[in-house]
């Protein structure tokens, strides 16, 4: 049965959130009522990206970025999904980011590509572990000439090309939100 005009439910810490009526939903199961949520049927859908977290395959989405240069290579990249410019996100406190490590070179035709001709994308933090923040600042990552170029999978597989020479970081200055949506061990 669908709801009139609003639906109130009390929620476990006492509180009251209305759920609008175009969205609320209720049926009965064993004697009681559930709550289910009906989503709307034509929702913008956000392009998935590849990207690689503690030596696994992730996927993640780019949301809005501080730079309109970069939004329109991210855009293009996600096939029109726009990715908005948001100038402001520039002027996050560090403490609310967490880098993300975005190749500039090296691509090698095994794995994934990132949005600037080099692989997917390294992320050093997943949901739920200390320091992770869908807020990222970028580290441009580029592989030296003469580098053996392989796929790093991981930050510890960066830091140790970093250590050896043959790839240099760089910060780009550019704050873009990258909310997850698979990690090892969790998914949205």
């Amino acid at each position: 049965m669908r709801f009139h005009i609003y639906s109130a439910v009390t929620l476990t810490a006492g509180l009251l959130l209305t759920v609008p009526t175009a969205y609320a939903q209720s049926s009965s199961t064993s004697g009681g009522m559930s709550m289910g949520m009906s989503m709307p049927t034509d929702a913008p859908v956000v392009p998935a990206v590849n990207g690689f977290i503690d030596g696994h395959a992730m996927l993640f989405m780019h949301t809005e970025i501080s730079d309109a240069g970069v939004a329109k290579i991210l855009t293009d990249m996600m096939g029109g999904s726009p990715v908005p410019v948001v100038p402001s996100l520039a002027n996050a406190p560090l403490e609310m980011l967490a880098p993300v490590y975005v190749f500039t070179n090296g691509h090698d035709g095994m794995g994934p590509m990132g949005p600037l001709g080099g692989q997917a994308d390294i992320f050093d933090k997943a949901p739920g572990e200390p320091g992770y923040s869908p807020l990222r600042n970028i580290i441009l990552v580029t592989w030296a000439d003469g580098a053996n170029v392989s796929v790093l999978k991981s930050f510890a597989e960066l830091k140790s090309a970093l250590d050896s020479g043959a790839v240099r970081l760089k910060e780009a200055g550019i704050v873009v939100n990258m909310p997850f949506l698979t990690w090892p061990g969790g998914s949205r």
